[in-house]
């Protein structure tokens, strides 16, 4: 028997094998087909129900296998994943064309279509119609069979590339490990710093030292301490080189190719590039738009940047005659600053960020915010013994949701943090189908002497990926493909962004930031300083999600055909927005995984566009109070439960009462006055 063909609630983990996953792949594709020829072959007039609808449920098996195999390709893969990976991706690819450009299929949705007006539907209906027909005529339905054919070239072809771009990235993260035997080479780095890295050593089979990775918790601290200059240059060079070295690892063809099959699809639909294609449908609407939304912020934030770079140049002159300011010189000297300006660092905040209290804090946030109520459990399966679940409900006892969290870094499991679904929620036959959610993310592991213990951006990126599970988490609509995160994607990242505010509110840091070994409250002198350091480098930060932002439109939004040199394309991208001297052997774009492998391609401005949307609402709550019910509520009813079944806009409007202003979002940053 195979688990995965075998009705399943929670995904049946440990009883999977990979010999499973391909031939589950194969029969739910099936399945899935069988269920398409039952609509197509149904002889009654086409209508919302017996067309639109029931499309809307076909594939169900298919998509929970999805979620659960492609989410064990980036939390605990390994070399037999990532094959199988490669060999079912193209038959997704083409069990997707074959869907969108299914003629019989695509007659019956455009003559419902054809009739919206004449039908009496909800709102969550004819926004489900009206995505359904673009689901096809953006896809490809109404093309000649030669350029439908090409499509399915295009798509096949790009699916096997895109994996390729993220093996690689992984491939090179894991190659690289240094390992230092000299304590001169480690001086800087706090005791709990160099315990870690003296057990990643130990966990590599060193008798001796300590080991430094590219691996965030290990990268980023060294980076932000280490005095060893030349260990910095090394290092950060390692990082900003990855997948850029000529070899069998390199990405510099895959993303000459993925850029330029993006424009060509982006053509055979009639569209000018591919961010014409994609901003189509999102709030931001067209390249120009956003073109013109980075250069406003570019306009607010450089003058600032420059400023910041120049006292942060001059800090390093004076306490260290530094010539230059280099890349690799940035945390560290950014840290030290930091601690000058605010007497404030990371080692003071951690002992009272003990990564249990962080959960249990985000979780109190949670309840007093939305009435929900986290129960750990033990009898769930999981793919690794980090991962923790928990049985989620509401004030009157009502199942709410499951929620997985895996929060430690390991070999199989790739860098960064993101919320994920393994069942989505939807409402059938009368009965709420409630979803699993998952967080997974990348901080310290306990030591021998020290539980796991962040630093505050990671508590902030734990408050972040929290808020998009309370977007999967409190779905409360019909069809499972508006439910949750299912959002344009320059709206999603409003319900995870506005959760990081809570971190810097005195409110919530009390109901969590106690010292791990006294319970100790944190001092209201370390909350101030937090809040006064918030616009530290803001300028700065600014710059760099607007050159990541410009170097996605500069990928997706003009023909790349010409293109043949990456790093001198990615070098006029980053012309505006450049502060230190250029380093000719790194790469951005070579590892730039969210708009090459993940959905983020002409999308990489939502986040600076989310933040908006996050300050304007969130200065929402700061009138009211940060845990006023009413606002709250306001917040989970037309935004939360939503997800995809109306306009943002429109949703955001029914919470806020108006448009969002970008005012908010300078102000929080310090950059108007």
């Amino acid at each position: 028997m195979n688990p995965l063909l075998t009705p399943f609630d929670t995904a049946p983990f440990s009883q999977l094998k990979n010999e499973h996953f391909k031939p589950a792949f194969i029969q739910s594709i099936d399945n899935a087909r069988a269920e398409i020829d039952a609509i197509t072959a149904n002889k009654a007039e086409p209508s919302f129900e017996n067309t639109i609808e029931a499309l809307e449920f076909t594939g169900q098996q298919l998509d929970r296998i999805s979620s659960v195999f492609f989410n064990l390709n980036s939390a605990e893969t390994n070399e037999e994943i990532q094959k199988i990976a490669q060999e079912v991706s193209p038959l997704l690819s083409e069990f997707g064309n074959d869907v969108t450009l299914n003629e019989e299929l695509f007659a019956r949705i455009k003559t419902v279509y054809g009739q919206r007006d004449k039908l009496t539907l909800s709102t969550e209906q004819v926004t489900l119609l009206d995505k359904r027909y673009k689901s096809f005529s953006r896809n490809g339905a109404n093309l000649s069979e030669e350029k439908k054919k090409r499509l399915r070239e295009i798509d096949a072809a790009s699916a096997k590339l895109k994996l390729k771009f993220g093996e690689n990235v992984l491939a090179e993260t894991n190659k690289y490990e240094k390992h230092l035997t000299n304590e001169k080479d480690i001086a800087g780095l706090p005791d709990g710093e160099k315990e870690a890295a003296a057990q990643l050593a130990k966990s590599k089979d060193k008798k001796e030292g300590w080991m430094i990775t590219l691996d965030y918790p290990s990268y980023i601290p060294f980076m932000k301490y280490a005095k060893n200059r030349n260990l910095r240059k090394e290092l950060s060079l390692a990082f900003g080189s990855k997948a850029f070295h000529n070899d069998e690892l390199d990405n510099q063809d895959n993303i000459l190719k993925i850029a330029q099959l993006r424009h060509e699809r982006a053509n055979l639909l009639g569209y000018k590039t591919h961010a014409h294609f994609v901003l189509e449908e999102r709030m931001a609407e067209t390249p120009e738009k956003v073109h013109g939304f980075l250069n406003e912020l570019l306009q607010k934030a450089k003058p600032a940047a420059e400023r910041e770079f120049k006292q942060l140049e001059d800090f390093a002159k004076e306490i260290d005659q530094i010539d230059r300011l280099e890349k690799w010189d940035s945390s560290y000297y950014s840290e030290k600053l930091k601690q000058k300006l605010y007497d404030l660092n990371d080692e003071q905040l951690k002992p009272f960020f003990k990564l249990e209290n962080v959960i249990n804090g985000v979780f109190k946030v949670a309840e007093k915010l939305f009435g929900l109520y986290f129960e750990e459990v033990f009898d769930i399966d999981t793919y690794h013994e980090d991962v923790k679940t928990y049985k989620v409900y509401d004030d009157g006892k009502n199942f709410i949701s499951l929620f997985y969290a895996d929060f430690h870094p390991r070999p199989g499991k790739r860098g960064g943090a993101w919320m994920t679904s393994y069942k989505s929620q939807y409402i059938k036959n009368d009965e709420n189908i409630r979803p699993h959610i998952s967080n997974v993310c990348n901080f310290t592991k306990p030591t021998d002497s020290k539980p796991s213990l962040l630093t505050f951006n990671e508590v902030t990126t734990l408050f972040h990926e929290f808020g998009h599970g309370l977007h999967g988490m409190l779905a409360n609509t019909t069809y499972p493909s508006l439910s949750g995160t299912s959002v344009y994607w320059d709206f999603v990242e409003l319900p995870s962004q506005i959760m990081e505010n809570w971190c810097y509110e005195k409110e919530a840091l009390e109901l969590f930031a106690t010292h791990y070994k006294t319970g100790e409250l944190i001092p209201m002198d370390l909350v101030r300083k937090i809040k006064e350091s918030a616009t530290f480098q803001e300028g700065m930060a600014t710059l760099r999600q607007i050159s990541f932002s410009l170097l996605d439109m500069s990928w997706h939004g003009a023909d790349p055909t010409g293109i043949n040199n990456v790093k001198k394309q990615e070098t006029k991208a980053f012309s505006s927005t450049d502060l230190y001297p250029e380093t000719p052997d790194t790469c951005m774009s070579t590892a730039f995984s969210h708009i090459f492998q993940g959905g983020y391609s002409s999308g990489y401005y939502s986040y600076k566009w989310a933040e908006v949307l996050d300050a304007d609402a969130f200065a929402y709550f700061k009138e009211k109070g940060i845990f006023n019910k009413e606002v709250a509520t306001k917040f989970k009813d037309h935004i939360l439960s939503k997800g995809g079944t109306e306009k943002p806009m429109v949703l955001y409007k029914r919470f806020r009462g108006s448009e969002p202003k970008i005012k908010a979002l300078l102000k929080r940053a310090g950059l108007v006055d």
